[in-house]
């Protein structure tokens, strides 16, 4: 029998609903980074340098967060055979908190700071079971074209989000309607999750629990477990560490994308809006192209391929003076950038036995809350500092900030050629293999009392 003749392990209907998950749930990414939320932190609710300080700050905070527990609720998830519920549960929560945005003004940090890392809590942490559904919908010869048709889907989803939202900002400008852009994200998300909620079954099954075990107990032993037996997937284990680095440049373009068209080429809220449109467009389209080419030249090659066109974009973003310049490189940042975190994903799905799928996704996750945590502190840092010294050398306050954040643009370029020189160790062959193995899995079963 060949590959192409084995049977799909998911309907379609599945798959859309699938899909359309990420459609919601992509709307704040773009609303919330991308092209709104970010720029009013950081130009209204705070103002000046500081608020690109903070921004990081608040990323930060909610990304240790996430780190800290993203194992022990892929583990927990493994076990109790509930990604469904979990997933349902923190969409709820990041819903509702994306929605309390709508009530911080001017002046108010410490509410605006609280309700993103509540929202961004749930959020991250919805990721860990969404993708963790990821091995039970795809087998792994059709894993890259299912991951990347659902990154392009959701990348169309914040499209049209910020669609929507562009023509209530130009015919009544200001503040308020930038704050009503978080109500219609939430709902947006609502609407988009109601296929998965009617269409998509929990196939996990549930273990039975040891005895005189509860499923936090279990977790943490699952999570040692995972740690344990990391040498039995050592490629896996250095795709992670790159991915943690390079995962650290790919968080300062999304998270700081806004503020940086704000600050170095002065985009108002229109712009940014238009920017951001431009950005995940052609998300669609790098998400598309790059799931074809893992298929045919493999998951590492394409992923290297995006890694150098994302330090490519970098180095444009430093030279350039324009805002048309600005739009142009946002759109190779949105291709590159799509097949950069669309093909992380198929690669743990690829390198993750299957019975430890969510498990996996969990460890995944907390490096890449760590990476995204990093990332945007240190640049917010790095900018902030370098403003206050070009203007401790008597440059205005406006160009100190510019000239501090165009040099901060090295940070990202850092991150990337760092994490690609990691890449480049990871034999894509041998991890394979070491996922296929049974006899591994096995041997890494935790033993129940």
């Amino acid at each position: 029998m060949t590959i192409t003749s084995l049977p799909p392990l998911s309907t379609r209907r599945e798959r859309v609903a699938w899909y359309l998950y990420d459609f919601g749930n992509s709307a704040y990414a773009s609303v919330v980074y991308l092209a709104v939320f970010a720029a009013y932190f950081k130009q209204v609710v705070v103002g000046g340098a500081e608020g690109s300080r903070l921004w990081g700050l608040a990323i930060g905070i909610a990304l240790v967060i996430v780190a800290v527990i993203a194992p022990i609720l892929g583990a927990l998830a493994d076990y109790s055979g509930a990604k469904k519920r979990f997933l349902l549960g923190f969409t709820v929560q990041a819903i509702i908190f994306t929605a309390m945005l709508f009530f911080v003004q001017a002046g108010d940090v410490v509410s605006g700071m609280l309700f993103f890392i509540l929202a961004e809590i749930g959020y991250r942490c919805s990721q860990i079971f969404y993708d963790g559904f990821l091995p039970e919908l795809a087998r792994p010869d059709e894993m890259g074209k299912i991951s990347g048709t659902g990154w392009a889907i959701g990348s169309a989803g914040g499209v049209i989000a910020l669609l929507i939202i562009l023509p209530l900002v130009i015919l009544i400008p200001g503040d308020t309607t930038v704050r009503f852009a978080m109500v219609i994200t939430a709902l947006f998300w609502v609407l988009s999750t109601i296929p998965l909620i009617l269409w998509l079954p929990e196939k996990a099954q549930k273990k039975t629990l040891p005895p005189g075990e509860n499923y936090v107990s279990v977790a943490f032993k699952q999570v040692a477990h995972t740690i344990r037996t990391a040498g039995h997937f050592r490629e896996m284990t250095k795709f992670m560490i790159a991915f943690l680095v390079y995962g650290g440049g790919v968080a300062i373009a999304l998270e700081f994308a806004a503020i940086i068209g704000a600050v170095l080429f002065g985009m108002g809220q229109q712009l940014i809006i238009v920017f951001a449109i431009v950005v995940q467009i052609a998300n669609v389209v790098g998400a598309y192209i790059f799931g074809l080419l893992v298929e045919r030249i493999g998951a590492k090659p394409t992923l290297l391929a995006s890694l150098v066109a994302m330090v490519g974009v970098v180095a444009a973003l430093y030279f350039n003076q324009t805002q048309v310049g600005f739009i142009l490189i946002g759109a190779a940042a949105g291709i590159a950038m799509a097949g950069v975190q669309s093909v992380s994903r198929t690669m743990v799905g690829l390198f993750a036995p299957p019975a430890q799928s969510a498990e996996f996704f969990g460890f995944f996750t907390m490096i890449g809350r760590i990476a995204f945590w990093i990332g945007p502190l240190v640049f917010g840092w790095v900018a902030a500092e370098l403003a206050l010294m070009f203007e401790g050398q008597g440059v205005a306050v406006e160009p100190a900030e510019q000239q501090g954040m165009r040099l901060a643009l090295l940070v990202i370029a850092g991150f990337l050629i760092a994490g690609l020189l990691i890449v480049l160790t990871v034999n894509e062959k041998s991890a394979r293999q070491a996922a296929a193995e049974p006899e591994l899995v096995v041997a890494a079963a935790p033993a129940e009392a």
